[in-house]
């Protein structure tokens, strides 16, 4: 396995994480997260070159095609239809708190994950912080931002972390079983992104504390 090549995978997936935590426009958070899906195909195939195993070869192309490429296109989609709303005017935390708090997470997450990385050392393994570290990330910004869109940016992002670590903890995750699972993550999506649209049409806005004024 080329060691080089993983570390640098991992390094874009954990640098897109913060800079989905770090931008407001959503357009721009939209385009580093197709990074993102890049970035996990990447550490996917890196995984099934070092593996020898065919079949990761088709997971790493179909989580470019879903997370890279239909993903982010029915974000843009969603973003679209939004009109005005395209950035993140008032997180819960502001931007000086997420970094920080990003920091806070990645040590807690290097400080949790030594029993998972002692079941199998390996390169590999050596990298679950990473993933674990994205997968608290996409929570962070899944309960501190207030547009449904910018929520559901956290959601993925969380899955592409939960993806990571399982992949980097086991590579004989088979195709059939990684395509139940991004199947599962397009049709909450396409959810998601239906009930947005209905909140807009009857609301004006998915700005979660506007909704919460409407119905006090």
């Amino acid at each position: 396995m080329n060691v080089q090549l993983l570390d640098l995978a991992c390094g874009a997936l954990l640098l897109t994480a913060v800079l989905i935590l770090w931008r407001r426009e959503l357009a721009v958070i939209i385009r580093v997260f197709a990074l993102q899906g890049v970035a996990l195909a990447a550490l996917v195939a890196v995984l099934a070159a070092g593996e020898g195993a065919p079949e990761l070869w088709g997971v790493a192309a179909g989580i470019l095609v879903l997370r890279a490429g239909v993903l982010p296109w029915l974000l843009r989609r969603a973003l679209a239809r939004g009109g005005a709303a395209a950035r993140e005017t008032r997180p819960l935390v502001n931007v000086a708190a997420s970094l920080l708090t990003a920091a806070v997470l990645t040590l807690l997450a290097y400080a949790v994950s030594p029993p998972l990385v002692a079941l199998a050392p390996s390169p590999a393994t050596q990298a679950i912080p990473v993933g674990m570290t994205v997968v608290l990330i996409g929570f962070f910004v899944l309960v501190t931002r207030r547009r449904a869109l910018s929520q559901l940016v956290g959601f993925l992002l969380l899955d592409n972390g939960i993806t990571a670590v399982g992949f980097l903890t086991t590579t004989s995750v088979g195709l059939l079983v990684e395509a139940g699972i991004s199947l599962d993550v397009l049709l909450a999506v396409l959810v998601l992104q239906i009930l947005t649209t209905r909140i807009r049409e009857t609301f004006g806005d998915t700005d979660l504390d506007e909704l919460r004024e409407l119905h006090d």
